[in-house]
């Protein structure tokens, strides 16, 4: 095994990556980049009938809003391509041969229907040691029949030969010994003639040794696989250069049993997929992280504490943070229940920690898509006040709409609550007292504004409420005082004119 670590993450272009891949390559980097490794990008593509035109894109892309670099890929490329499995294909060739040289694999020329009466025949067919020695494969038919039958063109697959009654160990990283019997292992197909590709099987084997990778982390639905993955390697003599194995836990629906899918999203209205992704064939759109406004952090932060947790308190990781903190021991045997508010939480969180010119830059084309040109600085100050009211960054049009426009209507329910029958009054002394103060500046407005409440002995939250629903239009928003700050002299004045104009006297 090489001393540097090698790690891969090798998707299949079928579709949108399922946030739970996600997660798996995020682990991937985290091991590798802590490891002083390599991590590596592999699209496996050798189902050529399930290939979806758009998903290798889609897969790059979102590394690309994620930050997470590789350091081999197909686009970036590297010592050990190519990195597609289709363009492979006479690499694969060679160590088909090997294992038919070897009497480890043999040609099988069992047609569909074939197959079915077979099924048909026995409860529970499975095409193995048990059965081979029944089926038409170059085990039963002569060496010439079996050339005649390829040279007539006739297809066929490739199976490895799976011998009974030896112990298979896997050696994994997060659940320790497995240790499979070879019995109940079937002969799997390892090439097909149809396409003159290698099935998933042989083929990530095959990459993995050449590629020199040292250490296999995926999902947990792989481990059924993985004891086939380790009679491959025997059987190619590379046992010495076998990766050590790390089966992740899987993504749980939110709420019942069962692995996330993208119909938990679809029923519960949250995103399955890091990206929104159009259907090529059906244009249905499904939403994505980044479309919905989550940051990369964040949904770095939330994935890689799903599975995995440091064993202290800290919940919030910087990426750096989170490789020097990562280890295969702190990671759970048990799937990982997704938890989408938990998802909002982190958001919140990383919104709060960047400095508010950072948020300033992400709110300003919302602002413009509103029509509002407004000065920079002024943007930052209302940011400052307002971000730890949002989960999202589009949030904040909501919660600082009234900064940029004139009230031109009252919330009804406010009104009836907080304007008072002697608000009008009140308001119309407030509003001379404005025009009459220079300085407005949040600490000095709020020292005039509450020693006239005190000297006039008036109620101050009665105050307070009608004055903040003259300026914002309804109960909500930062410090009074910082917002008429913000808005200026002449602009607090003219909403509170025009309160005065429309807010009619009020019964209590």
């Amino acid at each position: 095994m090489n001393n540097k670590r090698r790690v891969r993450f090798a998707p299949s272009p079928t579709g949108p990556l399922h946030i739970g891949g996600v997660r798996t390559a995020l682990y991937n980097y985290l091991y590798a980049k802590q490891q002083g490794g390599d991590f590596i990008l592999r699209i496996e593509d050798t189902d050529s009938t399930r290939f979806v035109e758009g998903a290798e894109e889609y897969i790059q892309e979102t590394f690309n809003w994620l930050g997470l670099e590789f350091d081999e890929s197909p686009l970036k490329g590297g010592n050990y391509g190519p990195y597609k499995q289709s363009e492979r294909k006479d690499i694969y060739k060679k160590y088909v041969d090997q294992l038919l040289k070897n009497d480890a694999a043999y040609i099988a020329f069992d047609t569909p229907e074939e197959l079915d009466s077979k099924r048909n025949e026995i409860s529970n067919f499975q095409y193995d040691a048990s059965t081979r020695e029944s089926m038409r494969n170059s085990l039963t038919l002569s060496e010439d029949e079996t050339k005649a039958l390829i040279e007539a063109g006739t297809q066929y697959v490739i199976r490895i030969k799976v011998e009974p009654g030896h112990d298979i160990i896997v050696n994994d990283m997060i659940r320790g010994k497995v240790i499979i019997n070879s019995s109940i292992l079937d002969d799997k197909v390892i090439y097909k003639s149809s396409d003159q590709l290698p099935t998933y099987h042989l083929a990530n084997v095959v990459d993995d040794y050449l590629m020199k990778i040292t250490h296999v982390i995926r999902g947990e639905e792989w481990l059924p696989s993985a004891p086939l993955h380790v009679w491959l390697y025997k059987s190619l003599n590379w046992e010495e250069s076998m990766p050590q194995f790390a089966h992740l836990p899987l993504l749980l629906k939110p709420d019942g049993k069962g692995k996330l899918s993208k119909r938990d999203g679809d029923r519960l209205g949250f995103p399955v997929f890091p990206l929104e992704w159009k259907d090529p064939v059906t244009s249905e759109i499904s939403s994505g992280y980044r479309e919905a406004g989550y940051l990369p952090s964040a949904i770095i932060n939330f994935l890689a504490f799903l599975g995995w947790n440091p064993g202290t308190e800290q919940e919030l990781f910087s990426i750096d943070e989170l490789i020097e903190a990562f280890s295969f021991e702190r990671c759970s045997k048990s799937g990982a229940k997704f938890d989408l508010e938990k998802a909002k939480w982190y958001n919140h969180q990383y919104i709060m920690k960047m400095q508010d010119e950072e948020v300033a830059k992400l709110f300003n084309p919302i602002l413009n898509e509103k029509g509002i040109d407004a000065p920079f600085d002024k943007i930052v100050g209302i940011v400052a006040m307002i971000k730890e009211r949002v989960h999202f960054i589009e949030e904040l049009w909501d919660q600082s709409s009234f900064f940029f426009i004139t009230p031109k209507s009252y919330d009804e329910k406010t009104v009836r609550k907080r304007w008072k029958k002697d608000s009008n009054e009140h308001m119309q002394q407030l509003t001379e007292l404005l025009k009459q103060t220079d300085d407005f500046s949040s600490a000095n407005l709020e020292s005039v504004v509450k020693e006239w409440i005190q000297t006039n002995e008036l109620h101050m939250g009665n105050i307070m409420n009608a004055f903040r629903l003259a300026i914002v239009g309804e109960s909500k928003g930062p410090h009074m005082f910082n917002i008429t700050e913000l808005i200026g002299k002449e602009e607090t004045i003219k909403r509170m004119e025009l309160a005065l104009d429309r807010l009619p006297q009020s019964e209590e």
